[in-house]
């Protein structure tokens, strides 16, 4: 199993600074509940996150930091996911998280981040950094990930930063970056919600994007009318090669997750592809 997401309960990937977060603590407040979020950077809280990683078997967790200083002064360094990386073993790989209205130093810090660092992919939450998919300020990062041959997780979906456009991150923004950078290899997570059938075409259209099943519950798949339940007939089909498990632990449970995921009508060897072998081979982990 492989974890495409998840936050370390401790200080440096949870920052006080996150008022433009603070609807997202109302919308997730019943499953952020359940995965245990109160007294997230304890000790105690720390060794339960490892403890549950070793009841799932997680073979890899993504650790994502983040750069949005220029429009919401928060920063989740590079360093600070590399380091908790090295000292945990080879379970957990990190992304870099750079700041794209820094320009020429965004890049450099995305190369040091993983030719120094060791990082393994590049983080964007356009809405964060209040652009939109098909900004230009992100292609000379699009050109660098090609370069440096690692992929990028790009946020497709709505957002609940009232402080922020929903528009930044809709999935129709992306064909017009595939386009330009066939060779860009993308995880477009959260998978589109509101506009699930537009990201299914993108994925569809183009080779090297993944979906991302993150930071939403598997079981609303198999709900009727619940808006995704596209992904469960075409991430069964056509699309069975591109759907990647992020649990965006602690904003639900992972072991919730992966049973929602157990009692989808999909075929076993569907599911196992959901949840590691996509990851490892769009990933390069395996």
């Amino acid at each position: 199993m492989i974890d495409f997401g998840s936050t370390p309960p401790l200080e440096p990937f949870n920052p006080p600074n996150t008022e433009h977060l603070a609807n997202y603590r109302r919308i997730y407040a019943s499953s952020e509940k359940r995965a245990g979020r109160d007294g997230i950077t304890s000790k105690e809280a720390l060794d339960d996150y490892f403890a549950m990683y070793d009841r799932v078997g997680a073979e890899h967790v993504i650790i994502k930091a983040r750069d949005i200083e220029t429009t919401f002064g928060l920063k989740i360094r590079n360093e600070d996911v590399a380091e908790f990386c090295q000292e945990n073993g080879p379970r957990f790989k990190g992304f870099a998280g750079v700041d794209p209205h820094k320009g020429m130093d965004a890049i450099r810090e995305l190369e040091f981040a993983v030719r120094e660092l060791g990082l393994i992919g590049l983080n964007i939450q356009g809405f964060e950094n209040k652009l939109p998919i098909n900004d230009k300020k992100l292609y000379p990062l699009y050109a660098k990930c090609i370069e440096l041959d690692i992929p990028v997780n790009i946020h497709t979906s709505i957002n609940f930063s009232t402080q922020t456009l929903m528009a930044h991150g809709h999935p129709q923004l992306l064909d017009e970056v595939m386009v330009d950078f066939p060779e860009l290899r993308v995880i477009a997570a959260p998978p589109g919600f509101p506009w699930v059938q537009e990201l299914i075409g993108v994925a569809w259209r183009h080779a090297n994007v993944h979906i991302g099943l993150v930071a939403v519950r598997p079981k609303y798949l198999g709900v009727a009318h619940s808006g995704y339940e596209p992904l469960l007939q075409y991430g069964n089909t056509i699309l069975q090669d591109k759907i990647i498990f992020g649990s965006a632990w602690p904003m639900q449970p992972v072991e919730q997750a992966i049973d929602d995921i157990n009692a989808l009508a999909i075929k076993d060897s569907v599911r196992e592809k959901w949840l590691g072998l996509n990851a490892a081979r769009m990933l390069r982990l395996d």
